[in-house]
């Protein structure tokens, strides 16, 4: 063989030796381009979603009478008979205990005397200033004759009647003020009579014929009532209502409520009454509601649970609860642009299923880790894997 010969072979050997060689270096490459794809984090991520909240919240409340009245007598006196007891119920007008008190028929007495007497000087003064006008006028016709009858006779006749009439004026109002003063005696003891003051039930008795009772005023007004009535065919629903969802009531609307009573019913009643003034103390606003008990199954005292329906006027963003991220300094949640996260702060609001109202600096279908979590730092590369929408919202 040649010298040129040779030569060539060398030439291809090298080549070789270099091809195998860039060959080699290709394969590494895409293997460490490999493993650092491999190497990134995988993050399910969720939308955020906007929408009217529209769900039912369980308030608790409290059933009251619509009426309810503590009975005292408006005099001292003792019981004479009771007609009523505890479940008892009763009409308008009637008589539901008799009080005897023997020194209000003294007062009467003593106030017919007195008027009786007013009565009589009454008609004494009326007799008098009769008298003294026939005189008078007799006299005036006298006088028209010169020299019959003496001015100043004529004038002392005047004065007569005047001091008559003024008289009789007097004595006018003592017999008005002893017939006032009778009639207030009388009066009294029409309230020997306890009559009930509106349909309703007895819910309370507290004494027996024989019993002493009194107004409750002054240094007695810690004394029992005599009997406890309560209107009961409708009720008063007093639901405190959080500040947060005092903004979208509306007279007339309709609830549902239950009671342990009756497990497994539900009842119903309408806005009828809203205080527009929230306590300070407790953060709450007191709500009515008008229930019809006509069938008398529910009472007052009773603490039921009411279907509270809150409902926003304007749409809010919505995201996955396990998507909020809770630690001591912050509140936020793992948003996702362009492949790197973000923490982004945000308030909670009303949870709708597994969803929670979010507000901050969130935006309608921007994308967050559906399992948020502090691990997940600001600037860190991922991957992302969008879960099914079904799941987000399933309760």
């Amino acid at each position: 063989m040649t010298r040129i010969g040779f030569s060539w072979i060398a030439v291809l050997g090298a080549a070789g030796v270099i091809c195998a060689s860039c060959s080699s270096q290709s394969k590494s490459g895409a293997a460490v381009q490999g493993a650092a794809a491999v190497s990134l984090p995988t993050v399910e991520v969720a939308k955020v979603s906007s929408k009217k909240l529209s769900i039912m919240v369980r308030l608790p409340g409290e059933l009251q009478a619509y009426e309810a009245v503590a009975v005292f007598p408006k005099v001292t006196a003792y019981v004479d008979s009771i007609s009523v007891d505890r479940g008892s119920h009763v009409k308008t007008g009637q008589l539901m205990a008799r009080l005897v008190a023997p020194e209000l028929a003294a007062q009467r007495a003593e106030a017919e005397s007195k008027l009786q007497a007013a009565e009589s000087q009454r008609a004494e003064s009326q007799a008098k200033l009769s008298s003294d006008e026939s005189t008078y006028q007799r006299l005036k016709s006298a006088s028209a004759t010169p020299g019959v009858v003496a001015g100043n006779d004529l004038e002392i006749a005047q004065r007569a009647v005047d001091a008559d009439r003024a008289r009789l004026e007097a004595s006018r109002g003592s017999a008005e003020a002893a017939k006032s003063a009778l009639k207030s005696v009388a009066d009294l003891e029409g309230y020997l009579q306890v009559r009930a003051p509106f349909n309703g039930i007895v819910t309370e008795r507290n004494v027996h014929p024989g019993s002493l009772v009194g107004p409750s005023t002054g240094a007695s007004s810690a004394v029992m009532p005599m009997l406890r009535l309560e209107k009961a065919d409708r009720l008063r629903l007093v639901v405190p209502v959080p500040e947060k969802y005092a903004g979208n009531i509306a007279e007339g609307t309709k609830l549902e409520f239950s009671v342990p009573a009756y497990p497994g019913q539900t009842f119903a009643g309408r806005v009828a009454r809203i205080a527009h003034s929230v306590d300070v103390k407790t953060r709450t606003m007191p709500v009515e509601l008008e229930v019809n008990n006509a069938d008398g199954r529910l009472s007052s005292g009773m603490f039921p649970e009411v279907q509270w329906a809150v409902r926003r006027t304007e749409p809010s963003l919505f995201a996955p609860v396990s998507a909020v991220v809770r630690t001591t300094e912050a509140t936020f949640v793992v948003r996702i642009r362009d492949g790197n996260t973000e923490w982004v702060n945000v308030q909670t609001g009303e949870l709708d299923g597994k969803s929670i109202e979010v507000i901050g600096g969130l935006r309608d279908g921007d994308e967050i880790a559906a399992r948020g979590t502090d691990e997940l730092q600001p600037g860190t590369h991922v991957v992302t894997k969008q879960i099914p929408a079904e799941t987000q919202t399933r309760k």
